[in-house]
């Protein structure tokens, strides 16, 4: 099991081989970055999109959160870290293009299905509630045309890349980059146990990546 001490002899390696081997590269990265692709993905951690992805720091401006969810565009209200995150990117960074990841075994889509912390009060599933919520139409599409079981939980996955995809055609900021041919969203999904990534296509269906 990882602790604190472990990640800490991590950061020792790290400074011994991978930041003194690329210091050019780090020296570069501290006066700025310039990634050109976004990526929205869940929190979970066996899930990391440098990882899946193997990309090197500065590579890849990312965004996590339970159930890689994107909520639609909204200006009362709350806090807006995904937004905020999104608005920078696509502003200020000039990203050109942006991925939503999911991926299998999601605990927010299986409590998104199972409504495990409804009515829940903060600290005690809540706010988990409320974020995922975002699932309530997607999930009600699920369960009518698969009920409920495994293939429903794998559907409501990748419901997520989809919703989170509309929900960002929301802002108006991303749709005139995306209009402009500045911006291109694209799919995808990641197969834990069998460690393959699933791309989403024009018509909404996914593959797996070749």
């Amino acid at each position: 099991m990882t602790v604190f001490t472990d990640l800490v002899a991590g950061y020792g390696r790290f400074r011994e081989h991978g930041w003194a081997e690329e210091r050019e590269r780090w020296a570069t990265l501290a006066q700025g970055q310039s990634p050109k692709v976004m990526v929205i993905a869940c929190s979970d951690s066996r899930t990391d999109p440098a990882m899946v992805f193997d990309t090197s720091p500065g590579e890849i401006f990312v965004v996590r959160n339970v159930a890689n969810l994107v909520p639609p565009f909204e200006t009362g209200g709350g806090r807006h870290g995904v937004s905020a995150a999104l608005e920078f990117a696509v502003t200020q960074l000039k990203v050109e293009e942006i991925v939503v990841m999911g991926h299998g075994s999601c605990g927010g889509v299986h409590a998104a299905m199972t409504g495990r912390f409804a009515q829940a009060d903060p600290g005690e599933g809540g706010f988990i509630a409320h974020w995922i919520d975002l699932l309530d139409a997607a999930r009600d599409r699920v369960t009518a045309e698969h009920g409920i079981g495994e293939d429903a939980v794998h559907a409501l996955e990748l419901e997520t890349v989809r919703v989170s995809i509309t929900n960002l055609r929301s802002f108006p900021f991303v749709r005139e980059a995306e209009a402009e041919g500045r911006l291109t969203l694209h799919g995808a999904w990641f197969a834990i146990k069998e460690g393959v990534l699933w791309v989403m296509g024009e018509d909404g269906e996914f593959a797996p990546a070749v």
